[in-house]
């Protein structure tokens, strides 16, 4: 089956819509899937898109990955039934940018929404390279980044994602997005903590709102957004135009619609997005983690997590739904 069968056949009985309206560019009011390393891909995309979400981001992509190799590429490409998605970039060097940013418009055409370029990312392993939220401490390189992908890519909306600053205590955030909405950026999305803590304590709502004040341009809030209400809050609360969602979908793709699942519900989702993994090349094993995310909460979760965990193949991973529907909700068998 392809991703478009499945949405067709198994998305109604998950509570989702398997007709994905096209991005229109509006903002205001919207609700993202937020791009996450080793998550968001098309599956998961596809997912939140039927789920409610606006658009949906692809994960940070490398822009050297990108230039270098072929294997990046697995990371931008949608599937045949995404109607389109964002891309997000990291790196350091701006003349790597401009070559990234000109190939992705070039390979996906009309259906690129925009291109994001990540300084908010804190993993050591890529901050120590001057890249993701090193960059924060660099606006002139950053500037030269925006100014690179716009060249790039003129047509294409380019955008950023920060946070309040790299260190404790140390915000830069309004500054800095200043510095890019004048080097181009056509919206900023911000993460209210600070690199070096990681995801740790709560995210400050208030970052966002400094950030709103001090540019003209979109503010996309992010950071703890775990739920419907909590985006609608934060919208309210900050002047954010839009909001971002990450950890707040896993196992959750109703989070954009605010639609309170049943446990029904749930399995059939986990169904479903096992069953587009498949559809879309991905690998069966990411399933893993998801029977933790879909079935928490769930009488007995624990030892439908540990079954999940030997399997390898999507008739197993369904297998082991079939089994949680039968003791769980066993209303949904008769």
């Amino acid at each position: 089956m392809t991703a478009a069968e499945v949405l067709a056949e198994f998305a109604p009985a998950a509570a989702l819509c398997p007709a994905l309206p096209a991005w229109d560019g509006e903002l205001s009011g919207r609700l993202l899937m937020a791009p996450m390393a080793g998550v968001s891909d098309a599956a998961y995309r596809l997912m939140a898109r039927a789920g409610g979400a606006a658009l949906a981001y692809s994960e940070m992509v490398s822009c050297a990955g990108l230039y270098y190799g072929e294997k990046s590429w697995e990371l931008v490409d949608p599937d045949p039934a995404e109607p389109e998605i964002a891309v997000q970039l990291f790196g350091s060097k701006p003349e790597l940018f401009r070559e990234s940013a000109e190939r992705v418009a070039t390979r996906l055409g009309e259906r690129l929404a925009l291109i994001d370029i990540n300084m908010a990312c804190p993993v050591p392993k890529v901050t120590k390279k001057g890249e993701g939220s090193a960059l924060l401490e660099n606006p002139a390189l950053a500037a030269d980044i925006v100014r690179a992908c716009r060249s790039g890519a003129p047509d294409v909306p380019v955008t950023v994602k920060i946070r309040r600053g790299r260190y404790m205590g140390q915000e830069v955030a309004p500054e800095f997005a200043r510095a890019m909405e004048d080097a181009g950026a056509a919206a900023v999305a911000v993460h209210g903590r600070f690199a070096t803590q990681m995801y740790h304590c709560e995210a400050d709502w208030g970052a966002v709102s400094r950030v709103a004040d001090a540019v003209g341009i979109p503010v996309i809030a992010s950071g703890d957004i775990l739920s419907h209400d909590a985006a609608r809050r934060v919208l309210a609360e900050t002047g954010a135009t839009a909001v971002m969602v990450a950890r707040g979908t896993y196992g959750n793709p109703w989070v954009f619609s605010g639609h309170e699942p049943s446990v029904a519900e749930k399995v059939a989702a986990f169904e479903c997005h096992v069953r587009l993994l498949e559809a879309t090349g991905a690998h069966l094993k990411r399933a893993r983690s998801l029977a933790g995310w879909y079935f928490k909460g769930m009488p007995d979760a624990a030892r439908w997590r540990n079954a999940a965990m030997s399997c390898v193949t999507a008739d197993e991973f369904l297998a082991v739904a079939a089994e949680v529907r039968a003791h769980v909700c066993p209303e949904a068998c008769s």
